[in-house]
C-alpha cells in the first residue's frame, strides 16, 4: 500500500537522519585536537605526570589517574594521549547524544547538544589534561552510550553497559568528591533498580555514597599504593579555621594563641580557599601543627564536630560564605581560577606547547562566556532544580536521560554545601554541562509541569539579576590571598 514502508526502510530513513551530526561531532572532533593539541597541563597535572614518570605515588590527587597515565606512557610520553581519550570521550558521548535526537527528527535538540561541546568555557576546561576535564568527560562518554540505544528503546548490549560502568566508575575515583555526581547519575542512568519510592532512592545514594568514601582510601592506599599524605584533614582543617576566625578563638588545637594571632594578622583565612593554609610561604605552619604534628585522622574528625557543634553559627557561617564564592552567586566582578589555561604550568618534562591562535581565540571566548550568567555555577544549580522539579512523572527515556544529568548537576553542586575547600570553577564543569544538556533535553520533550517550570524560570531570573548587581559593585570583590610564584630551577633565569 503506498505511503507504507518496512522496518528496513525505516531503520535506513532514522541512520541517515543521524548521518549529520555524526560528521559534525567528527568535524567539531578535529577543530578541537587543532586548537588544543597536545593538551594543556595544570600544576597538579604536572605533579601527576611526575608521579607517573616516576612510579612514586601519593593520594593527594586521586592516583587513578597517574596509574592510567603511567600506562599510557608506554605509547607516548606526554600529554598527548590523555588528550585525545578526552576528546573522544567528549565527541564521541554528545555525537551519540545529538545522532539519538537525529533519529528521532529532534534535529534542533541535536543541534544544541554539539553547541554545548563547543561552548567555548567547556570546552577550554574539556582540553585541560586534569582529572576534574576526565571527570566530565568519562561521564559524557557515559551518557552517549546509554544515549545510542536507550533513545532508541532498544535494550543496552552486555558490552556497552560494561564500558558505561567502567567510565562511571573511573569518573568517580579521579575526583575525590565526584560521587556525588556520579552515583546517582548512574543509579538513574539504569532506571533506578528495585527502588520505586523517593525516599528509597534518597536512602541509596546516602548509603552508596559513604560505601565509596569509605572504601575510596583503602582502594588508594593499599590497592593502588599511593603513599598517604592527610589530604582528608584539609576539609576538617578549613572549616576548623573558618570557625576560628568567624567566632574569634584564640587558637586552634595544637595551635597556640600566638601561631593563630599570627595567621589572622597575615590574613590567611578567605571564604573562597584554603590555600594558605597548605602553602609554607603563607601559613603552612597552620597545617603542620594541626594536621601533622598534632592530630591523626580519628582525632581531625573528633576536634572537627567538636568545634562544629561549640560554635554552629561561626560554621554555618564560613560553610556559606564558602558557598556562595563557590557557586559565584554574590560576588563582586573578577573572581579568580574561572578561565581555562591559555598554555601548560611552566615544567621541566616538556609537557604541552605553545597555544596557537585557534587556543587564544577559544579561552579569550571563554573567558567572556564565564563571566556571563553562562558561567555561574549558581544559575545551572536553579537550572538542574527546576527541571527536576518541572519533569516528575515523565518517563520517556528522552526525559529519563534528562533527569539522570539535572540530578547528578544538582547533587554535585549542591554537595559543596558541606564537602568543599575552594571556589575554582573547574570544579563544576561537569554539572554545569550535565545540566545544560537535561535543559536541551527536557525542553525539547514539552512535557515539563508548566507552573513549576514558570518558577523556576522567575527563580533563575532573579538570581541572575542580584548576580548582574552583585557584579556592577554591590559586592566587594572577593579576597584571594596568593603566593609567591618561583618558576622551576631550571627555567629560572
Amino acid at each position: 500500500m503506498a505511503g507504507n514502508s518496512s522496518p528496513t526502510q525505516a531503520h535506513g530513513e532514522r541512520s541517515r537522519a543521524s548521518t549529520p551530526w555524526v560528521i559534525s561531532a567528527f568535524l567539531l572532533f578535529g577543530a578541537a585536537l587543532a586548537m588544543r593539541f597536545p593538551g594543556v597541563a595544570m600544576y597538579d597535572s604536572v605533579g601527576q605526570y611526575e608521579q607517573a614518570r616516576t612510579g612514586i605515588y601519593a593520594d593527594w590527587h586521586p592516583p587513578i589517574m597517574a596509574r592510567t597515565w603511567a600506562l599510557l606512557n608506554h605509547l607516548k610520553d606526554g600529554t598527548e594521549p590523555f588528550f585525545l581519550l578526552q576528546m573522544l570521550l567528549w565527541w564521541g558521548g554528545l555525537g551519540a547524544i545529538s545522532a539519538a535526537l537525529g533519529r528521532r527528527q529532534k534535529h534542533g535538540a541535536a543541534a544544541l547538544v554539539l553547541l554545548v561541546g563547543i561552548a567555548p568555557l567547556w570546552l577550554g576546561w574539556a582540553t585541560v589534561v586534569l582529572k576534574d576535564a576526565q571527570m566530565a568527560c568519562c561521564l559524557v562518554g557515559a551518557a552517549g552510550l546509554v544515549a545510542h540505544w536507550r533513545l532508541d528503546e532498544r535494550p543496552m548490549p552486555r558490552w556497552a553497559t560494561a564500558l558505561a560502568i567502567l567510565l562511571i566508575a573511573y569518573a568517580t575515583l579521579v575526583r575525590g568528591n565526584a560521587v556525588f555526581a556520579t552515583i546517582p547519575f548512574a543509579l538513574a542512568l539504569f532506571d533506578w533498580p528495585r527502588l520505586s519510592k523517593l525516599w528509597r532512592k534518597g536512602a541509596a545514594i546516602f548509603l552508596l555514597i559513604g560505601a565509596v568514601l569509605f572504601f575510596n582510601p583503602i582502594l588508594n592506599n593499599r590497592i593502588l599504593r599511593a603513599e598517604h599524605s592527610g589530604v582528608e584533614n584539609s576539609l576538617p582543617l578549613y572549616d576548623m579555621a573558618g570557625i576560628a576566625h568567624k567566632a574569634h578563638l584564640a587558637g586552634l588545637p595544637g595551635l597556640g594563641p600566638q601561631g593563630w594571632a599570627l595567621a589572622e594578622r597575615k590574613g590567611c583565612y578567605t571564604p573562597f580557599f584554603w590555600n594558605p593554609y597548605g602553602e609554607g610561604s603563607q601559613c603552612g605552619y597552620v597545617s603542620d601543627a594541626v594536621i601533622f604534628d598534632h592530630l591523626d585522622d580519628r582525632h581531625m574528625v573528633v576536634e572537627w564536630a567538636k568545634l562544629v557543634a561549640a560554635h554552629p553559627i561561626a560554621y554555618a557561617g564560613h560553610r556559606f560564605a564558602h558557598l556562595n564564592s563557590n557557586l559565584r552567586f554574590w560576588v563582586g566582578p573578577g573572581e579568580p581560577e574561572a578561565d581555562p589555561p591559555l598554555s601548560s604550568e611552566p615544567n621541566i618534562d616538556g609537557l604541552g606547547a605553545p597555544a596557537n591562535p585557534g587556543g587564544a581565540g577559544l579561552i579569550a571566548a571563554a573567558h567572556v562566556m564565564a563571566i556571563s550568567p553562562l558561567g555561574w555555577p549558581i544559575a545551572w544549580l536553579v537550572v538542574s532544580a527546576g527541571l527536576l522539579c518541572a519533569s516528575m512523572g515523565l518517563t520517556d527515556p528522552q526525559a529519563r536521560l534528562g533527569r539522570a544529568l539535572a540530578g547528578s548537576a544538582f547533587c554535585m553542586s549542591a554537595s559543596f554545601a558541606f564537602v568543599s575547600i575552594a571556589s575554582d570553577l573547574r570544579y563544576h564543569l561537569w554539572s554545569m554541562v550535565a545540566a545544560a544538556l537535561a535543559l536541551i533535553l527536557l525542553l525539547d520533550m514539552r512535557g515539563l509541569h508548566r507552573r513549576r517550570g514558570f518558577i523556576a524560570g522567575g527563580v533563575l531570573i532573579v538570581v541572575i539579576a542580584l548576580g548582574t548587581i552583585a557584579r556592577l559593585g554591590a559586592a566587594s570583590p572577593v579576597y584571594v590571598p596568593l603566593p609567591t610564584v618561583v618558576p622551576p630551577p631550571s627555567l629560572a633565569t
